[in-house]
């Protein structure tokens, strides 16, 4: 089975902490988690610019589709049985739009929230998953 990559930003604690969180979800290693640090990020997708790669996470399928931000989200969890309820809720009619708008505030506003939320020290609480497929921060 290929796997779909999932690019994303490897200095935002908030997004290590939910790639660490995806690692631990993805049972049937559906997914490759590649930090953009990583030389293969700019291969992967290179038609993508590094501005878009950092406001978001994208998802490349084997055929080479590209799912970004809440529909990225959509996209893996599809793939990963406990996150199935979650990207059914964003099927409906309307939920990804607003999904969208929230996940862009969230983007924008991603490293205060790390900060409030602690994300570094949770970071730590939850261990690295190891992984041949993934290169985490």
């Amino acid at each position: 089975m290929k796997q779909h990559l999932v690019l994303y930003d490897g200095e935002c604690p908030m997004c290590v902490f939910q790639m660490r969180v995806l690692s631990w979800l993805d049972w049937r290693n559906a997914l490759s988690l590649v930090p953009l640090s990583d030389p293969r990020a700019n291969e992967i997708a290179p038609e993508i610019t590094r501005e878009d790669l950092q406001e978001a996470i994208h998802c490349v399928t084997p055929e080479g589709r590209i799912y970004r931000g809440a529909r990225a989200i959509r996209f893996v969890g599809m793939r990963l049985p406990l996150l199935m309820p979650v990207a059914l809720f964003l099927w409906i009619p309307g939920v990804i739009w607003i999904a969208e708008i929230v996940y862009r505030w969230v983007s924008k506003n991603r490293l205060l929230l790390s900060r409030v939320f602690g994300c570094k020290d949770a970071c730590a609480i939850l261990p690295k998953r190891k992984r041949e497929q993934d290169k985490l921060a």
